[in-house]
């Protein structure tokens, strides 16, 4: 299951769990007035990302592909520099050097995009892991806090598809919730982790021009 699967399980629990009690939106009161609705909003994405086991989870994934990171950095450059040779040697190379040199570029460049899709997944896979771990608790505190707080609905803005358009900053709660996660769920100080150089995709390399005839 990828990202946007995992994410859209934890959504439309999410949206069920929490879509349920607004079947009696509009129940009487004692002289037959009808009982509002309390609406609140969410950012689910932000509420994950912003608590401090979020954080962590986060920087950890950063940590861990560091290294893999610093890899296609360097293939990337090497793509680069083969470029460069190709382009400043247009008029002194021979074609049996430019066709060697091509043919390394383009293999590095094969190398690159097979590095980089591996690295792509695992990230995605932690991504999701992170997600899972983090909603499924983050659930338990929303439930909890839409009983104490009497809310009948709750949006969450960041799902795909959300019907929210507009929500007033009084009805976000996203930052309540991530208060009272941190509360329920604390980091130890041991579990913390220096941020790391951010796990993000190289940019596409320079094709290197195909050999002067």
């Amino acid at each position: 299951m990828n990202l946007h699967q995992r994410r859209g399980v934890i959504y439309a629990a999410l949206a069920l769990f929490l879509l349920l009690p607004a079947a009696g939106v509009w129940g009487q009161a004692g002289g037959g007035a009808a009982v509002p609705t309390k609406i609140a909003v969410i950012s689910v994405q932000e509420a994950i990302a912003a608590t401090a086991e979020g954080k962590v989870a986060a920087a950890q994934m950063q940590a861990q592909f560091g290294a893999q990171q610093a890899e296609l950095e360097n293939i990337q450059k090497q793509i680069q520099d083969v470029a460069n040779r190709l382009n400043t040697g247009v008029r002194t190379l021979s074609d049996d050097e430019k066709a060697k040199l091509q043919r390394q570029g383009e293999m590095m460049q094969r190398q690159l995009q097979r590095k980089q899709d591996d690295m792509n997944d695992q990230v995605t896979a932690a991504r999701a892991d992170i997600v899972d771990e983090i909603g499924r608790k983050m659930m338990d505190v929303l439930d909890r806090y839409s009983k104490d707080k009497g809310l009948s609905l709750v949006l969450d803005s960041s799902a795909q598809g959300t019907p929210v358009v507009f929500g007033s900053p009084q009805l976000d709660i996203t930052q309540d919730i991530v208060s009272l996660y941190d509360q329920q769920y604390p980091v130890k100080a041991s579990t913390s982790a220096p941020a790391a150089p951010r796990a993000t995709a190289p940019k596409p390399a320079t094709p290197a021009p195909a050999p002067a005839k």
